[in-house]
């Protein structure tokens, strides 16, 4: 499939750089598959729009201060690293900055005093970057490391302290993420008190999203695209919930496109969601049929991205070119910071 066929034009000023107040305070647009009408909500109407028995599956993944600004050791050459994929207790997959005056077994600095070996160069451009030291990474990613913020972010002003807050959902508990499931951004504690009250219910997986989400598709057509993987995790007792859901007759709500790709990587031909640990790089074109979701929220997406197909694939390519339109036109704001849509089966 053509990828052109999921390019649209953004006005540059529709791109949020910084979240609503309160967060729950962000619009959300409602596209039902088997409805023409485009529905204009809030967040805050989201327990009206489910039934009780739902099910809202949230990532539940943390996000590392991941990017990294230093030097080369014994050279004045200005490097930079955005981790990307854990590979053990003291390595990182990193896609860097000025990486032709990287060469493998040089060592670079960050942050003035974390050290770390350039050790391999991968097929996609990245590094296998290895940590020296006896303290653990995370420790030192707190002192040299800064929050990941999207390139159409902070390519329009710098990293703040209040990014610290406004980049990590509520629901984030286990360090791993180099980008937010941004779906998520937008709860809040009367939100989820308000969808507690309704009989909605809950569940967490986690799926720590990397760097290469905001990676542009470069090739012509989606079969010539070459996936991410991204490492996720179901417990067996959360799928076993799932699944007693899904036969009590409630819809399996993805919180964000992380959430989704998980669980149907975990679900069998006939929907059931199993235990799942292991790495993923599913991904989801127009065509695909879908096992476990009955729905999905999520933010708006890059022009010509792997997300833009997987919510065309949901939703079909006309309906969400329609819905995009409209979100333009009336003004809904976009990406990580932006505004919501719901997108019903």
């Amino acid at each position: 499939m053509r990828v052109d066929l999921f390019d649209f034009e953004l006005p540059q000023d529709r791109i949020a750089l910084r979240p609503v107040r309160p967060r729950d305070a962000a619009r959300m647009l409602v596209v039902r598959r088997t409805d023409a009408r485009l529905e204009d909500h809030g967040v805050l109407d989201l327990p009206d729009l489910l039934e009780p028995g739902d099910v809202l599956v949230f990532n539940d993944t943390r996000v590392i201060p991941a990017q990294l600004e230093g030097r080369r050791a014994g050279g004045e050459a200005k490097i930079g690293a955005t981790l990307h994929k854990r590979i053990d207790l003291r390595r990182w997959q990193a896609f860097i900055r000025n990486a032709k005056r990287v060469k493998e077994g040089d060592q670079l600095v960050f942050g003035g005093s974390v050290t770390v070996i350039a050790e391999a160069r991968h097929a996609d451009g990245s590094m296998t970057l290895m940590f020296e030291g006896d303290e653990a990474v995370e420790v030192l990613l707190e002192r040299a490391g800064k929050m990941p913020l999207p390139p159409y972010i902070a390519g329009k002003r710098g990293v703040d302290d209040q990014d610290l807050k406004d980049y990590q959902t509520m629901f984030a508990a286990e360090d791993g993420a180099v980008a937010a499931p941004t779906a998520s951004l937008h709860f809040t504690d009367r939100l989820v008190a308000a969808l507690d009250a309704r009989g909605v219910k809950r569940e967490t997986l986690t799926l720590h999203v990397g760097a290469g989400t905001f990676l542009p598709v470069k090739a012509d057509d989606t079969d010539d695209h070459a996936m991410h993987s991204e490492f996720g995790r179901i417990g067996a007792d959360t799928a076993a919930r799932l699944n007693a859901a899904r036969e009590a007759g409630g819809r399996i709500i993805a919180v964000g496109t992380t959430s989704l790709r998980l669980l149907e990587s975990a679900a069998s031909e006939d929907g059931s969601i199993h235990e799942f640990t292991g790495d993923t790089a599913i991904f989801i074109t127009p065509g695909y049929t879908f096992r476990a979701v009955g729905g999905l929220m999520t933010n708006f997406h890059l022009p010509k991205s792997t997300l833009m197909m997987l919510v065309s694939a949901l939703m079909g390519r006309d309906r969400m070119m329609s819905a995009y339109n409209h979100a333009i036109t009336n003004d809904y704001r976009f990406y990580s910071y932006g505004d919501s849509s719901l997108l019903l089966l």
